[in-house]
């Protein structure tokens, strides 16, 4: 276990699934963590009480990421109330599946919107203030669909494999900052989504996996907490994949 006693970490979309994960590893290792989510007030409600005995070390706030205004807000925030931070872990994200024939012009601009765009605005942003400090660590949440590109994903896919970029090249131009920029990868994680599909689907995904089952959301948050930590140093501009070996 890592030691982020004394560090302010913020997770994007970490009310739920694998931020939650995320963020409750971070927690459970000393961390104070502001939570953002979009949306969705019942798992907001669930993550506080399911977190009760971190209250005092958890702040939670409504941004959507997709929004340039919101941003340099939820950042001004940051900025009045805690005046620098330590971690972004950039794991907000949607996904709106349709074949590309029929796919609706705003599902192609949502998900880049959300899963590309507002990684952008959140890095811009937290740069800024890192490089006051120079010390950081961001960490996004991509995808294998990066390099599988599964039929009927084609917004999503694009959107990850633009992330892989985006990571390589902020990684580049902070490094001698103190400030690294990682992506963790994962495959298919035993979340709802998994969880929800048919059973014809989830047995055809789990064939494909060499390990024979599907990850779950707390190794995933063990690669963040890793490149998150202090010990990570000399780690920047890499995709660490977490997928069974896919």
């Amino acid at each position: 276990m890592h030691d982020f006693e004394g560090q302010t970490v913020i997770v994007t979309g970490g009310t739920r699934g694998i931020g939650k994960a995320i963020a409750e590893s971070f927690l459970q290792a000393g961390a104070r963590v502001i939570v953002t989510y979009s949306t969705n007030e019942a798992a907001t409600a669930q993550f506080r009480q399911d977190n009760s005995q971190f209250a005092q070390n958890i702040d939670i706030q409504k941004l959507d990421v997709s929004k340039y205004e919101d941003v340099e807000g939820f950042f001004r925030y940051i900025d009045t109330k805690y005046g620098s931070f330590e971690v972004l872990v950039n794991n907000a994200g949607i996904r709106k599946d349709s074949v590309l024939a029929m796919m609706k012009e705003s599902d192609w601009h949502d998900v880049l919107n959300v899963n590309l765009t507002g990684i952008f605005y959140m890095c811009k942003f937290a740069v800024r203030n890192l490089m006051r400090k120079r010390y950081g660590r961001i960490v996004n949440i991509s995808s294998v669909m990066e390099r599988y590109a599964f039929e009927g994903q084609a917004n999503y896919a694009a959107a990850k494999a633009g992330l892989s970029a985006l990571t390589k090249s902020l990684a580049k131009e902070v490094a001698t900052r103190g400030i690294t920029v990682n992506c963790v990868s994962p495959g298919f994680i035993a979340t709802e989504l998994i969880r929800d599909l048919p059973d014809k689907l989830r047995d055809t995904y789990l064939d494909r996996i060499p390990m024979k089952r599907f990850g779950n959301t707390e190794e995933v948050a063990a690669c963040v907490l890793f490149l998150a930590s202090k010990e990570a140093s000399y780690v920047t501009g890499s995709i660490l994949e977490v997928s069974g070996g896919l």
